[in-house]
C-alpha cells in the first residue's frame, strides 16, 4: 500500500505566515511561519505521530480552512467548524477539547481548565498540553492566561497572543 500524503497550504495573516497541514480526516496542525522554516519541527512531529512525511501542496483542499481563518482575522467569525484530526495523548486531547469550550472574547486560567476537566491539581500539566496544541487559533490556546491575569507563554510568541485576544476584545478586559 502506498504511503498517504498530507495536504498543506500557506496563508498570509495579520500575525504572519501560517502553514496549514491536513490529513484526509481534517486539519492536523497549523504552524506559525512558512512550511520551509518549520520543516525540521514538522518532520519530528509527523514521525512522532507516525504520519507520512510526504506533503503535497493542495490549495483547493485547504481553502475552507484558510477562508475560516481569514473570516476570524476580519472579525466576522467567532468559532470554527472545519474538521480536525487531533494527535496527542488522551490527557492532551481532553485539554484541547476544553479549550474549544472557551467562547470568543473570553479567557480562562490554567487552573480553571484543570478544574473543568476534573484534574484540579494538574495546572502545570494543563500548561504543557496547551504548549503542545497542534492547531493554534482554531483550538484557542491563546485564550488561556495565568490565574493573576498575566499573559503567559504562547507558541507563536506573546505579541501574537496579545493580538489575537485584542481582536476578540478580551485583551482589554485583562490588561
Amino acid at each position: 500500500m502506498a504511503e498517504q500524503s498530507l495536504l498543506y497550504d500557506e496563508m498570509e495573516s495579520p500575525i504572519g505566515c501560517l502553514s496549514i497541514v491536513s490529513t484526509d480526516q481534517g486539519v492536523c496542525t497549523i504552524l506559525f511561519g512558512s512550511l520551509e522554516s518549520n520543516q525540521v519541527t514538522l518532520n519530528v512531529w509527523l514521525k512522532k505521530h507516525r504520519l507520512p512525511c510526504q506533503l503535497l501542496k493542495d490549495e483547493e483542499a485547504i481553502r475552507p480552512v484558510i477562508a475560516q481563518l481569514q473570516e476570524y482575522f476580519d472579525g466576522k467569525r467567532h468559532s470554527f467548524d472545519v474538521p480536525l484530526d487531533l494527535y496527542g495523548t488522551p490527557f492532551q486531547k481532553r485539554v484541547w477539547q476544553a479549550l474549544q469550550t472557551i467562547s470568543y472574547g473570553e479567557t480562562r486560567s490554567y487552573k480553571e481548565i484543570a478544574q473543568h476537566i476534573g484534574a484540579p491539581k494538574a495546572v502545570r500539566a494543563i500548561g504543557g498540553a496547551n504548549n503542545q496544541n497542534p492547531i493554534p487559533i482554531i483550538i484557542p490556546c491563546h485564550r488561556v492566561i495565568g490565574s493573576n491575569g498575566a499573559m503567559v507563554g504562547y507558541g507563536g510568541g506573546l505579541e501574537k497572543k496579545e493580538w489575537l485576544l485584542s481582536i476578540e476584545g478580551a485583551y482589554e478586559k485583562i490588561s
